[in-house]
């Protein structure tokens, strides 16, 4: 049981929204901003380091695997995140959505899985992962989008918008999610907060580093 609520906990770069029907977009919304996110977030990573430091986080494993390559409409990534332990049962598993903003930011649209998203678990390891799927399939977390924005030439940072990521885990009534984005690593600080704005999950010192181990 321990070992479940720690994994519900954490919830990297999304947290639990409100669940819709999706419509892709029509427009196109690729773009060369798109196009050199997806390519640093793309890969396997770790936060063992962090752990091994700092016994208030977790060795996790981070996959971010793109799919759906011929789509014009953005960039699209399967994402899986596992207890290093138990790294063939992904506590977590998403798909990242994305787009382009006029303002030239990229917002990570964030979606979960229909049916059981353990079906596909360890998808990041095939050559086309998903390619049974479509993106009309697929289930939003409204609200629970990252808009990341850039802070240099070598760093992308952005977080959710205020409360408007509803959760109710562990009795928070939203979510919020804080992520920085380079070539080599990714910082995500992934917290529940309960209606008086106290928070009730998620670590409290700061974010979580994974570090890249592969491309």
């Amino acid at each position: 049981m321990k070992y479940f609520i720690q994994c519900l906990a954490l919830c990297a770069l999304s947290a639990c929204g409100t669940v819709t029907q999706y419509e892709p977009p029509i427009a196109n919304q690729y773009s060369p901003q798109v196009n050199m996110i997806a390519g640093w977030m793309a890969g396997s990573y770790s936060s063992a380091a962090q752990s091994q430091s700092d016994s208030e986080y977790k060795n996790i494993v981070l996959h971010m695997k793109p799919i759906w390559m011929d789509r014009t409409d953005g960039r699209w990534l399967y994402v899986e995140q596992a207890m290093q332990e138990a790294a063939d049962k992904p506590y977590r598993q998403r798909v990242y959505h994305l787009v382009h903003h006029d303002d030239g930011a990229v917002e990570s649209l964030v979606f979960e899985l229909p049916g059981d998203a353990l079906q596909y678990a360890g998808a990041w390891k095939q050559a086309q992962p998903l390619n049974e799927l479509l993106p009309s399939q697929l289930l939003p977390r409204s609200g629970c989008g990252v808009k990341l924005k850039a802070k240099s030439a070598t760093q992308w940072s952005g977080s959710t918008d205020g409360d408007m990521c509803a959760s109710s885990l562990r009795g928070a009534a939203y979510a919020t999610s804080e992520v920085t984005v380079t070539e080599s690593d990714i910082t995500s600080w992934d917290r529940g907060f309960d209606s008086a704005g106290k928070q009730v999950w998620g670590a409290t010192k700061g974010p979580y580093q994974f570090k890249k181990q592969s491309q």
